[in-house]
């Protein structure tokens, strides 16, 4: 008597293994990809963000390089301005209009943040908005502004860091910079009407997961990023897109994002002292604004404002712009920036 098993049985038994091959094949195929992938180096400098870079210099803070860019102005003025920008991008947001602005300030001052640009992007560490402003404290120092009054204009990460160093001067803190002025612009301050983008919430909040994510982010999924905080006719050039990516990528700076992004959780935690320097401080206060926002949305984030800072002044420039004002619509920004300026 027969024990074969029956034709139907055999068949089945041969397709598993035929399936479990296949995968298995698939899997030693896709190691060899996935290494190659996690391991492709960062793009080269374009000719603009080169020039940029050798324009600039380095100080060291904590052991740490970090670059910024200065240049004197117009002379008979003794007027600084220090720019601070926001995430996850670097001083370089500030080129459209940067020429113009050395035509009415001595001295024209932007650096990268720590884990930004062309600044040390050290890891493991752990990033936050009270360190960064001691980073901007130590170049003021280093540049021998101290006893300098200092004009500051923000954006984005920026702007939360400017308000640290607004509580510190308000507050006489020992090393404190002296603020003439400042402007913010498009940066969430209230962490009841700030909508990070999704990448940004995975990242923050994923755990020992985020280091993977952080690996696994790539151009396409970065300039799409960009691309919806831009207005529809304000959209970056692919080239102005690489070069934003070029700075990220650069000293492996997609590796520290998941660590920067926790600075959204410090300005709640941290609300009642950054908030609370803003809406008590004496020195003069401008908001340059890009409407259609996404991640500070139009009308809940200004309205928000003029309420609570009520000695603030405010530009709310063309509809179409959006989270990047100063790259979208740089003439409509740089002329904002410029009346309060000469207002006091």
């Amino acid at each position: 008597m027969s024990h074969d098993s029956p034709p139907n049985e055999s068949e089945c038994g041969s397709g598993r293994r035929a399936s479990r091959e296949w995968w298995l094949h698939v899997g030693l195929l896709c190691i060899p990809l996935l290494a190659v992938y996690l391991h492709i180096p960062p793009p080269q400098l374009s000719p603009a963000l080169n020039t940029w870079r050798s324009s600039g210099h380095f100080f060291t803070f904590r052991g740490n390089n970090i670059f910024y860019k200065e240049s004197v102005g117009v002379v008979g003025s003794s007027d600084v301005l220090l720019m601070l920008h926001g995430f996850p991008t670097s001083s370089y947001d500030w080129y459209k209009i940067w020429d113009s602005l050395t035509q009415r300030f001595n001295r024209v001052i932007a650096l990268d943040f720590l884990g930004f640009g062309f600044s040390d992007k050290p890891r493991p560490h752990r990033y936050s908005i009270f360190e960064q402003a001691s980073v901007v404290e130590a170049l003021v120092a280093h540049l021998g502004l101290s006893e300098q009054r200092i004009n500051i204009l923000s954006h984005d990460y920026g702007d939360t860091v400017a308000l640290e160093l607004l509580y510190r001067s308000d507050h006489n803190r020992s090393g404190h910079i002296t603020i003439n002025s400042l402007c913010l612009s498009n940066g969430g301050i209230f962490p009841e009407t700030h909508y990070p983008r999704f990448v940004q919430k995975a990242l923050k909040d994923s755990g020992f997961i985020s280091p993977v994510l952080t690996r696994l982010i790539n151009y396409q999924l970065f300039s799409r990023g960009i691309r919806d905080v831009f207005g529809p006719y304000t959209q970056p050039t692919e080239a102005e897109f690489w070069d934003m990516w070029t700075g990220v990528r650069f000293n492996d700076g997609n590796l520290v994002m998941d660590s920067i992004l926790q600075y959204i959780n410090q300005r709640l935690k941290h609300r009642e002292r950054w908030v609370g320097a803003l809406t008590s401080t004496s020195t003069p206060l401008h908001m340059i604004y890009g409407p259609l926002d996404p991640v500070n949305p139009h009308p809940e984030f200004i309205q928000l404002y003029q309420k609570l800072v009520q000695r603030s002044t405010v530009s709310v420039l063309d509809e179409h712009v959006s989270h990047y004002p100063q790259l979208e619509d740089p003439t409509g920004f740089f002329n904002a920036y410029l009346s309060f300026i000469n207002s006091f």
